[in-house]
């Protein structure tokens, strides 16, 4: 059925649009996207040279490494089994001079005892001293006075007493003819000398007594 005026030729238009499209089938805007497809696709030309390179590069690494574990192995010496000669004459020299002193009978025991042989053993003999004999008789000793003893001091050794006897018969003339004594005896402290002066009896070790106090001088009557 026709239409009037421009109505036909609005039909004609869209009659050559269909055969258009159907003309190659494609349409212009599928056609771009898929162009981008294959534009972002796997490049396989570039993935072959890559891999090229990288086993080339281990290629020289691994024959670099070769190169330098081997290239003594060459060099090595074989073991043949055979002995080693040993260098001709005295493998061991005595030299012209030893040095250091030579004491007389070196070297007169070792040689026989490595043969076997035994030797006794001698000590050296020194012409010692004889022992001497104290014959210091008790008479060196000294005689203690008879009589009661006023004692008047205690000392730690029997010089020291003997000394402090001509001290003290210094400071007082009581001591001057009066006999003295030294005692050996025990203490708390250990061994002590007790410095006594001798009386001839009783009375007169207390009146020799009072007279020392009366000096300043202390002193004990030992009965």
């Amino acid at each position: 059925m026709g239409w009037p005026g421009g109505d036909d030729q609005h039909g004609d238009g869209q009659g050559e649009a269909e055969l258009a499209l159907g003309g190659d089938g494609s349409l212009p805007w599928l056609d771009s996207g898929m162009e981008g497809e294959e534009a972002g696709g796997v490049d396989t030309g570039r993935i072959i040279a890559f891999t090229a390179i990288v086993v080339a590069v281990l290629a020289l690494g691994i024959g670099a490494l070769w190169w330098y574990s081997h290239r003594g192995a060459g060099e090595a010496i074989v073991a043949d089994g055979s002995t080693i000669e040993a260098p001709k004459g005295p493998y061991k020299v005595r030299p012209a001079d030893a040095g250091g002193k030579t004491f007389a009978g070196t070297g007169n025991i070792a040689p026989a005892v490595g043969e076997g042989q035994q030797r006794d053993a001698r000590l050296a003999r020194r012409d010692l001293p004889a022992p001497t004999i104290d014959t210091r008789s008790t008479a060196d000793k000294p005689v203690e006075a008879d009589g009661v003893g006023v004692q008047i001091g205690a000392y730690g050794s029997r010089a020291a007493a003997e000394a402090g006897w001509v001290t003290l018969r210094n400071q007082t003339e009581v001591l001057a003819d009066v006999r003295h004594r030294v005692v050996k005896g025990q203490a708390d402290i250990g061994t002590v000398y007790r410095l006594q002066a001798v009386a001839g009896d009783l009375a007169a070790a207390m009146a020799l007594c009072d007279a020392l106090k009366a000096n300043g001088l202390a002193c004990q009557v030992k009965r």
